[in-house]
This record gives structure tokens, C-alpha cells and sequence, in this order.
């Protein structure tokens, strides 16, 4: 027997996922989608046509969508389901994903909120609930009117405000804000994202607003979804998007680079394929990648580039996700993307960095600019950066570690270039 899911695009039809009786996944637009010249593609992966999309065509775009590693494994053990089972999984979460879609069952069309109905804010003790019940129920699975997922592998909630407070969202409300939670594994890893996050938008880069909060002793990160613009009515709409490894169809699994995930070059031929500014975004994407070293955030692979679709083209979206790995000696200190085929701090030279030029199709002058560039602003910003997370009540002495830890880096990423 074969099952459906309906999926949405702002309210219109695009398609349906289906799973046949043999489990494997298939997708097919709608037949008003493919008539309408304007509509565009759900994925760079996915162009429009009117031949179904096999398993191992779609996959890699919807499978994107779900949580990762624990997070899938305990989202499956509350729902009752298998793990590897995509459909499943996004027959339960799918009605608010990344981006402007939602997975709907045959039948049911994208709920409208009640504006009657008002999102009741959470206190202290509710949220800490949230906190302490999320590591077991993701998003809260199964909870009556919330079917949410975001990918990766950290638990987060998807949540709106209310007077600058947390609240859950009632029945077909787009989530306007991402809580994340501390992870106790990790010392201090809200105040590192925190940090590097407001870092790079300090020394120039596009990322997304963060802001850190302390609830009975527990600190917080609140995001601001950059995939929901809110109109000059103060209704919120959803903004498609999706991760390089999505536009690549590369499966999550394989978001590393070393096991044949997305590279740099890929990302940058990517931009220069499908943006709308592609000039503009690929030095974007220079910085992001200069800014990574010199933080150390090793961990930034295929899944936490995105191309944002707020207009008739995509362009690449604003920086999320950005943490110091290096200061955690359990993680591995080697990039998810080389740089040069250098996979290190240490091992980056001269040469690097003429490779690295090669892949961007950039000047070799202009990314050794931006690395000077970017080495003075992240010494010269962060003092500033930790005085303000202070003030609102992170713990001193580990932000400026970080941010002593920032600056070393930085000046020895310069370094490299003599």
C-alpha cells in the first residue's frame, strides 16, 4: 500500500512525497506546479518535470529536513517508529520544517492560526520543563497541534515570542525563533555560540541574531529564524530554504566533506550555478570560510551552508551554527571542509590559500586581503562582544578564554600568508 504526504509551499501545493510497499520514497510535482512558469523548484536537486523522482533522486532533500543522530534516534523511540524510516518520521513532523514547506497528510490543507488564539508565554518552570523533557522528546513529539523539525544533530525547540517571551506556537503558526539548549557534554557551549555567532556579524559577516538568556541558572541561546519575515501586518510568513547538501543531494550522512559530502569547491561552483548574486556570495563564502579557521569551528560542513529562496533566485543565507570546536579537545580539530587541502590550522600555508583562491575562482590578492582584513577585526572586536554577552549574564572568565583563544588563531591564520 502505498502512503502520501502532501507538501505545501505557502499555502500552494507542490507535490506529494510518497513510500511505496516496499518502503522507498518518491516524489512528484503537481501537475498545477509544473503548469505555473513562475513556481519555482523545490530543490536545486529537484528541478521541475513530470517524471516521479526516485528514492535516491529525493532523499537527499527531504531525509534533510529531519534531526540527526540522537536526536533522530529519541524522536523515533517517542513516536514509535524506526529511525531509518524518513516518511514515517516526517509524517509526524513535518507541518513546520526549515523553510517555507509543510508535509501534510491527503486531505488536509496548511492550517491558517487563529489570531483569536494567542500564544500563552512560558515561565521559568516552563521552560525549564522544556529543557529537561527535550533530550528525550525532541521537538515534543507527539504533543497535540506541534508537528516541528529542524535538522542537525543538538536539541533545539522551534518557538515563537510574545512580548519578548517564549512561547510554544498554536496550530498552523510559522515559528519565528530556535531555543537551544545548553549541552552539559560540552563546558559552556552556549555562551562559545553565542560568542562566535555575535563575532561574526561584529566583524562584517551576514549571521543569524542571537541572544543569550539565564533561566533559573541555565543559560540559554535564543536564534532568530532567518527563514520567516514577519509583513507590516505582523503576519509572519515562511521563506524556503536549503542546506548545500540538500541543493547537492547528498544524503545528511554524508555532510562531510571526508566522506563525500560537500567541498568548498563544490559549494562555490554551487553559487556561481544557481545565486542570484553569485559574485557577492561566493566572497561571502570566502569569509565564512577565513572567519571558521580562525575561530576554530571545525565542524562547519555541508549541512550548515544554505541557499536562501526570498526571491526569484536563491542566494547563499546568513551564517548559523558557528561554535569555537577548538577549545573542546575531544573534538577533532580537522575542518569538515579543507582549505587548500589543508585540514588544519597548522597545516595551512602560502599554498593553501592559493588553492583555496582556485576553488572560489577568486583573486589569490583578494583572499589574502580578507584574511588580514578578518584577522584585525576579530582581535579588535572581541572585548566588546564579551562585554555585552556579560551584561546579560554570561560567565566572564570563559568568554574571554574564547576570546583569547580567537585572537591566537587569528593572528597565527595571518601568519600563514608569508
Amino acid at each position: 500500500m502505498t502512503r502520501v504526504l502532501a507538501v505545501w509551499w505557502d499555502g500552494r501545493l507542490v507535490g506529494h512525497l510518497k513510500q511505496n510497499e516496499h518502503g522507498d520514497l518518491g516524489f512528484v510535482y503537481a501537475a498545477s506546479w509544473l503548469d505555473d512558469a513562475g513556481s519555482p523548484a523545490l530543490s536545486v536537486s529537484l528541478p521541475k518535470r513530470e517524471k516521479l523522482f526516485s528514492r535516491r533522486e529525493c532523499r537527499p532533500f527531504f531525509s534533510g529536513l529531519l534531526p540527526e543522530q540522537d536526536q533522530r534516534e529519541a524522536a523515533a523511540q517517542a513516536l514509535g517508529v524506526s529511525a531509518v524510516n524518513d516518511f514515517a518520521l516526517l509524517d509526524h513532523l513535518g507541518g513546520d520544517v526549515a523553510g517555507a514547506l509543510q508535509l501534510l497528510p491527503p486531505g488536509a490543507e496548511p492550517a491558517v492560526a487563529d489570531p483569536a488564539r494567542r500564544p500563552v508565554p512560558l515561565d521559568e518552570e516552563g521552560i525549564i520543563e522544556l529543557l529537561d523533557t527535550l533530550p528525550r522528546r525532541p521537538f515534543l513529539v507527539g504533543a497535540e497541534g506541534l508537528r516541528l523539525s529542524l535538522a542537525g544533530a543538538q536539541a533545539k525547540m522551534p518557538v515563537v515570542l510574545v512580548d519578548g517571551k517564549v512561547a510554544l506556537p498554536v496550530a498552523g503558526q510559522p515559528t519565528t525563533h530556535i531555543l537551544k539548549p545548553p549541552i552539559t557534554r560540552f563546558a559552556a557551549l552556549t555562551g562559545n555560540e553565542a560568542f562566535v555567532m555575535r563575532l561574526a556579524a561584529a566583524v562584517g559577516l551576514e549571521a543569524a541574531a542571537v541572544e543569550p538568556r539565564i533561566v533559573r541558572g541555565r543559560a540559554v541561546l535564543l536564534v532568530e529564524r532567518y527563514d520567516r519575515a514577519a509583513g507590516a501586518d505582523g503576519v509572519v510568513r515562511r521563506i524556503h530554504q536549503e542546506d548545500f547538501c540538500q541543493a547537492l543531494g547528498v544524503p545528511p550522512e554524508r555532510k562531510y566533506a571526508a566522506e563525500g559530502g560537500p567541498t568548498f569547491r563544490d559549494g562555490f561552483a554551487l553559487l556561481r550555478r544557481v545565486s542570484t548574486i553569485p559574485a557577492v556570495d561566493v566572497l561571502a563564502l570566502v569569509d565564512a570560510a577565513i572567519f571558521n579557521a580562525m575561530v576554530g569551528n571545525a565542524d562547519a560542513h555541508g549541512k550548515n551552508f544554505s541557499l536562501l529562496h526570498d526571491g526569484d533566485r536563491p542566494r547563499l543565507a546568513p551564517l548559523y551554527d558557528l561554535v569555537s570546536t577548538a577549545v573542546y579537545p575531544e573534538l577533532s580539530p580537522r575542518f569538515a571542509m579543507k582549505i587548500g587541502g589543508r585540514a588544519t590550522l597548522g597545516e595551512l600555508d602560502a599554498r593553501a590559500w592559493r588553492g583555496f583562491a582556485a576553488d572560489a575562482g577568486v583573486s589569490l590578492p583578494r583572499v589574502r586581503q580578507r584574511v588580514r582584513e578578518l584577522g584585525e577585526a576579530i582581535a579588535g572586536h572581541g572585548a566588546a562582544v564579551v562585554a555585552d554577552l556579560v551584561a546579560l549574564g554570561l560567565e566572564r572568565a570563559d568568554l574571554e578564554a574564547l576570546a583569547a583563544t580567537t585572537r591566537t588563531r587569528a593572528a597565527a591564520c595571518t601568519a600563514t600568508l608569508a
